[in-house]
């Protein structure tokens, strides 16, 4: 069966998918996957070069996250044309690693901008991992060090809540304990298990 989940940054996202491992889902993670398609010596990292110059590489060769991250936050055009030249590359690798998973097997695909890539119809079921705004930023200034700005604008570079909610089959909600999470995605996990694949 296969599963998307996604949430807004800070909303404890990584923590769901984690639950999900331990109860027996292979979890395909886009941001590492998004790290591996630009390894060095990758074609992803030589077009992302190609496309935003030299300055995106650290001294090693490797990719220099902050330097791009630092262009495409500020830049919607930009952070389309990565967009562009990663998702392709991220959606494959997911594929392979997916076609290699056992028979009956809950696969979840932790994909943070689901929402903002239309990607929810290609999934049985999706999982939203939900918080408030605010909760968002409250973690990222505690949690991350970031000015309230920053964590401001890193939401408002993502869907809305309200767009993400729209395209949940499950929703997570995460205000509460991480025992209170457990449970939750415990639940969904189970439900999804017992309801097998039913198509959207």
């Amino acid at each position: 069966m296969r599963v998307g989940l996604t949430g807004g940054v800070a909303s404890g996202k990584s923590t769901v998918a984690a639950i999900l491992a331990g109860l027996g889902a292979v979890v395909v993670d886009a941001d590492l996957l998004a790290r591996e398609v630009v390894e060095p010596g990758t074609p992803g990292l030589a077009a992302v070069v190609e496309a935003f110059g030299p300055g995106v590489l650290a001294d090693d060769g490797s990719l220099d996250r902050p330097a791009l991250g630092a262009v495409v936050f500020a830049d919607p055009d930009a952070r389309r044309r990565l967009e562009a030249i990663l998702h392709p590359l991220i959606r494959a690798r997911g594929a392979e690693l997916e076609a290699a998973a056992p028979a009956g097997t809950v696969v979840v695909h932790d994909i943070p901008l689901l929402a903002e890539t239309g990607q929810a119809e290609r999934f049985e079921a999706v999982l939203v991992v939900d918080v408030p705004v605010e909760t968002q930023v409250q973690r990222m200034v505690a949690d991350r060090g970031m000015s309230r700005a920053d964590a401001l604008a890193r939401v408002a570079a993502q869907a809305t809540r309200e767009e993400r909610l729209a395209v949940a089959t499950h929703v997570v909600e995460n205000t509460g304990t991480r025992e209170d999470l457990r449970e939750r995605v415990t639940e969904v996990f189970d439900s999804l298990v017992s309801t097998g694949p039913t198509g959207r």
